[in-house]
């Protein structure tokens, strides 16, 4: 293994671990966050008149390049300085880009919360989820919390591993831009449909291997190669043309059933059912599904590493 892989690997393993003892502690500043107030500033101040679709795709694609072009920058600049502060810089963009051990934590609370009233599950699956929550039952509750833990696994851990590998930190922060843009104004409402369309279209693009190839991790950890003709099927009944297919594999691990209208912003977005088992679900289900998470997290760090190997 050449030097350059080493440069790469490290940072990678570091802050997979740092993410698996930390997660996202409340009391360290995120870059996340910085986006967010960019997008909300740029919205609040381009979301309006004529042209909103190119206002709001023109921002899109500056931000994106820009946290591309700055990491970049940033990553040349410290190669001329010492390889372990390198290495250190790498180590805390990685450990910032991977979020799969605060979500699993949030899941976990969920239902612990709902164990103790229905309302106060329904205030904390509101930390997680952009859906409105206040009127969900019991069993929506959960259902939103595991469909969130599994879409997450994409967008949270295997999407920004593909990035690092492909185009290293500065595509892996860039990734992450894309994915907030998509969070924050990515909703087909009446306020985002025009502004955040571009936005949503990139994030789909970013997302279409990631998303399959999560759920074919989770179907393999799972034991169950057969679920990946339930995965096709069902994958494809998502308004998302990604969301769906860890949903998917997860409602077919857990032979349940996602999906369903939901509501955003107070309007009702009608979406199909994701598996045909209408059962309740239960803790012993978000055990399972943290389970499978856990080791499809853990094998595509292996075949991370594997590929860096190479």
């Amino acid at each position: 293994m050449d030097i350059e892989n080493w440069m790469l690997l490290v940072p990678l393993l570091l802050g997979w671990l740092l993410d698996k003892c930390l997660g996202d502690p409340l009391w360290l500043p995120h870059p996340v966050v910085g986006y967010g107030r960019l997008i909300a500033w740029g919205e609040r101040h381009l979301n309006k008149g004529r042209r909103r679709k190119l206002k709001g795709g023109v921002m899109a694609v500056t931000l994106i390049a820009a946290t591309f072009a700055a990491v970049w920058l940033l990553c040349r600049l410290l190669s001329s300085t010492s390889a372990v502060v390198r290495i250190l810089f790498d180590t805390v963009l990685v450990f910032y880009c991977l979020a799969g051990t605060t979500l699993i934590r949030e899941v976990r609370e969920v239902f612990h919360a709902l164990d103790r009233s229905t309302e106060e599950g329904r205030r904390q699956v509101a930390r997680i989820v952009g859906r409105d929550t206040s009127e969900l039952s019991p069993q929506e509750v959960r259902t939103a919390a595991l469909e969130t833990l599994a879409e997450n696994l994409s967008d949270g851990v295997i999407a920004p591993l593909m990035w690092l590998v492909v185009g290293g930190v500065p595509a892996m922060m860039a990734y992450k831009m894309v994915n907030t843009l998509d969070s924050m104004i990515g909703y087909r409402t009446e306020r985002y449909r025009d502004f955040g369309c571009v936005a949503a279209r990139i994030d789909d693009v970013a997302n279409y291997i990631p998303a399959r190839l999560t759920a074919l991790l989770m179907v393999l950890v799972a034991g169950r190669p057969r679920l990946l003709s339930f995965v096709a099927r069902n994958g494809r009944r998502h308004a998302s043309p990604n969301s769906g297919y860890p949903e998917a594999a997860l409602a077919g691990i857990l032979d349940c059933r996602f999906g369903g209208p939901h509501y955003y912003f107070g309007q009702l977005f009608p979406k199909p059912y994701i598996g045909e088992n209408e059962r309740p679900l239960t803790t012993a289900d978000m055990r399972r599904a943290v389970g499978i998470n856990l080791r499809a997290e853990s094998l595509a760090i292996a075949l991370s590493v594997i590929i860096y190997c190479l």
